[in-house]
Formats: structure tokens, sequence, C-alpha cells
């Protein structure tokens, strides 16, 4: 038998678990009903590649150049900076300025800062953001 403080905790956790549900039975009503609902012809036309209404030229195994995968990696690492930075700064605010909890904060952010510069020296250098 739950205590009351014990299902207490457990339903501070409910509207969690019904976003979940409703996140699962939407995706399910959305699978089930395109297979119900949706068209079935099938055909020589209707297996074609569809390029936004132009005709495809050439084939979808072309090899793409490594700066494309270059290029989004260099941005996920910024992207990635961007996310941390904000809850370092609203804990960085908080602190002391003359603590050593500060101190080893900022150098944290420095070296997480530090890494994010040899990823973009390192794109630079591979000649990632030069377009011909």
């Amino acid at each position: 038998m739950l205590t009351l403080a014990e299902s207490n905790e457990i339903g501070a956790y409910l509207p969690i678990f019904l976003m979940i549900l409703a996140a699962i039975g939407f995706g399910v009503i959305n699978l089930v009903g395109t297979f119900l609902l949706g068209p079935r012809r099938a055909g020589q036309r209707k297996g074609e590649t569809y390029e936004s209404g132009m005709t495809p030229v050439g084939t979808a195994r072309k090899r793409f150049n490594i700066r494309f995968y270059l290029i989004a990696m260099v941005f996920l690492v910024f992207d990635v900076e961007v996310i941390f930075l904000y809850p370092w700064a609203q804990t960085f605010t908080s602190l002391d300025p003359m603590s050593d909890a500060s101190a080893i904060w900022l150098l944290r952010i420095l070296f997480f800062l530090l890494t994010t510069l040899v990823a973009y020296l390192y794109g630079y250098r591979k000649g990632v953001f030069k377009f011909d």
C-alpha cells in the first residue's frame, strides 16, 4: 500500500506519463489511419522518385564532397555549445565572484570554448568554409 507521500511523488509524474502516452497514441493512430485510409494503387509512375515537381536527374547514389559532412559536424558543435552556455550563464551569475567555485566554473567554460575553437580551426584548415 502506498503512503500519502509516495502517492504524491508518483502523482507529480502523471503529466509526463500522459504526454508520453499521447505521443505514442498519436503515432499509432497516424500509422493505422494511413494504412486503413490511404490509397493502395501501385504502378511505374507511382514508384518514381519525386524531386519537387522537377524531372529527376541522375541517380540518388551520387557521392557528396566531405565538406558537407564537416560543415554539419561544425554546426552541431556550435549548436551544442549554445545549448550548454545558457544554463552555465544562469548558474555562473548566481555564484559569489571571489569564491573558488566561480573560478572552477570559469575554467570549465573556458576549456569548453577552447574545444569549440579547436573544432572551428580544424574545419577551417580542412577548407570546409571555402565554397567554389
